[in-house]
């Protein structure tokens, strides 16, 4: 779990030093969006997708975009990253005011003991997103 924090704090001052996205393959399968109600005014919707980061990646940062689309205010965006089974990254992130999100994370860094870059992330993971909507199902 220290590491995670060290992790997200280095990952907080770089971005002041300028910002650059990895180019991240996407998925030949199209997103699985699944629609949970809680109750009668919100449901829960998890989207499924795939992010590839090439072994040869020479840039430091990755960025989840989402579209601006209906939310519900004051919930956030939780954005999980698993490779495999294992859970490897937790984010949460605010919607703006249009019902978009984004959210930029290292996927490169440099070790200041070695001078080498090292990958943070490489390889296939799913990300999990999941975002608090309207409620549109009259049944529930």
């Amino acid at each position: 779990m220290k590491n995670s924090w060290n992790l997200l704090l280095i990952a907080s001052v770089m971005a002041a030093f300028g910002m650059m996205t990895v180019p991240i393959d996407a998925s030949e399968e199209p997103n699985q969006v699944t629609i949970m109600p809680i109750n009668e005014k919100i449901s829960l919707e998890k989207t499924i997708t795939t992010m590839s980061v090439p072994q040869d990646n020479r840039l430091p940062w990755g960025t989840v975009i989402g579209e601006a689309s209906e939310y519900v205010e004051r919930y956030p965006i939780i954005i999980q990253f698993y490779k495999g089974e294992e859970a490897v990254h937790f984010a949460q992130v605010d919607v703006k005011g249009d019902g978009s999100y984004e959210y930029k994370f290292r996927v490169r860094n440099l070790d200041s003991n070695t001078g080498q870059f090292v990958n943070i992330f490489e390889g296939d993971y799913t990300v999990k997103i999941y975002r608090v909507i309207p409620n549109t199902n009259s049944l529930v």
